[in-house]
C-alpha cells in the first residue's frame, strides 16, 4: 500500500473523527490533525507552498483561535455527555455509510489515481517564487495572521473587562 493511499485514508478517518467527537477541543485536534494530513498529501504531490501555508494557516492559527474560543464557553457536564453522544451519533450515522459507501465505489470503479505531475518549467528557488511571483499570496497570509494575532487579542481584552 502506497504512502498517499495511508495519508489519504488517515485524513477521512480524522475528519470524521473531528465531526463525530462530542468535545469541543477533541474536534479541535481533530481538525488540526487534517489540516497536518492535507499538508503532507500537498507536499506528496510536489506543491510544497500550499502544504506550508496549510499548515500554517490552518493547523495553526485557525486551532489557536478555536482554542480560545473554547475557552470561553461552558463545560458540559459528565450526566449531559451521554446524551450528546447519542444525539451526535444519531445525527451523523449518515456520514459513516455515505463515506464507506463511496470509498467502495472509488475502489472498485476508477483505477488509482497517477501521483506524477509534469517536471516544472525551469529550475527556481522558493525565495524566487515567493517573492517575485507570488508577492500577492505572501501579503494575504501576512494578514490572515495578523488578523488572527489581533484576534486573539481583543478576545483576551474583552475577556479581562
Amino acid at each position: 500500500m502506497s504512502i498517499d493511499i495511508i495519508l489519504l485514508f488517515c485524513l477521512v478517518l480524522a475528519a470524521i473523527w473531528t465531526v463525530m467527537t462530542v468535545r469541543l477541543i477533541h474536534s479541535i485536534i481533530g481538525l488540526a490533525l487534517t489540516s497536518v494530513l492535507l499538508s503532507a498529501l500537498m507536499y506528496r504531490l510536489a506543491s510544497p507552498l500550499a502544504a506550508v501555508f496549510e499548515l500554517s494557516v490552518c493547523a495553526g492559527l485557525i486551532s489557536v483561535i478555536f482554542l480560545v474560543t473554547v475557552s470561553f464557553t461552558q463545560r458540559v457536564s459528565k450526566e449531559e455527555m451521554p446524551a450528546r453522544r447519542k444525539e451526535r451519533f444519531v445525527r451523523f450515522w449518515g456520514l459513516l455509510f455515505i463515506v464507506a459507501v463511496a470509498g467502495l465505489l472509488l475502489i472498485l470503479f476508477f483505477k488509482a489515481p497517477q501521483f506524477q505531475l509534469p517536471p516544472p518549467a525551469g529550475e527556481q528557488n522558493v525565495r524566487d517564487v515567493l517573492w517575485n511571483l507570488r508577492h500577492l499570496d505572501m501579503l494575504g497570509q501576512v494578514i490572515v495572521l495578523l488578523a488572527g494575532a489581533l484576534g486573539v487579542a481583543v478576545f483576551f481584552k474583552e475577556h479581562k473587562k
